[in-house]
């Protein structure tokens, strides 16, 4: 099973990573020192890590109902994220709003891939 979702594994550990990190860790940019654009990074991630798991499972989407259970995945380890990120380290807190920035990723993320697979669709019946 890992084998099969390596990307989506990878990108899951790559977001722990950064969720878990100290907060010094990381130099800011200040070209990209604007207000939320942490909750931009958290829509990004989580688009990526919902992405990735459509991509790697994408046959096995028979319904909007698989593709929906699937999306619960990244949508809890979003919220796991945040509860670790206010238990266990020093210098991070963890934030409602991250949660809502993770969701809307994951959300769009399945969006696009509703909008997208007919045109795969398709593509591959020609």
């Amino acid at each position: 099973m890992i084998k099969k979702n390596i990307i989506s594994v990878t990108v899951a550990l790559v977001i722990m990573y950064l969720s878990l990190s100290n907060a010094n860790t990381f130099d800011k940019v200040s070209i990209f020192n604007f207000p939320f654009m942490d909750k931009i990074v958290h829509f990004g991630m989580y688009f990526a890590l919902m992405s990735s798991i459509i991509f790697e499972n994408r046959k096995n989407f028979k319904n909007l109902r698989g593709l929906l259970l699937s999306a619960i995945i990244p949508l809890l380890y979003g919220i796991l994220m945040e509860i670790l990120q206010s238990t266990i380290t020093v210098n991070r807190s963890g934030s409602v709003f991250d949660v809502l920035a993770n969701s809307v990723g994951i959300i769009v993320s399945v969006l696009v891939w509703l909008w997208v697979k007919p045109l795969i669709m398709k593509e591959t019946v020609r």
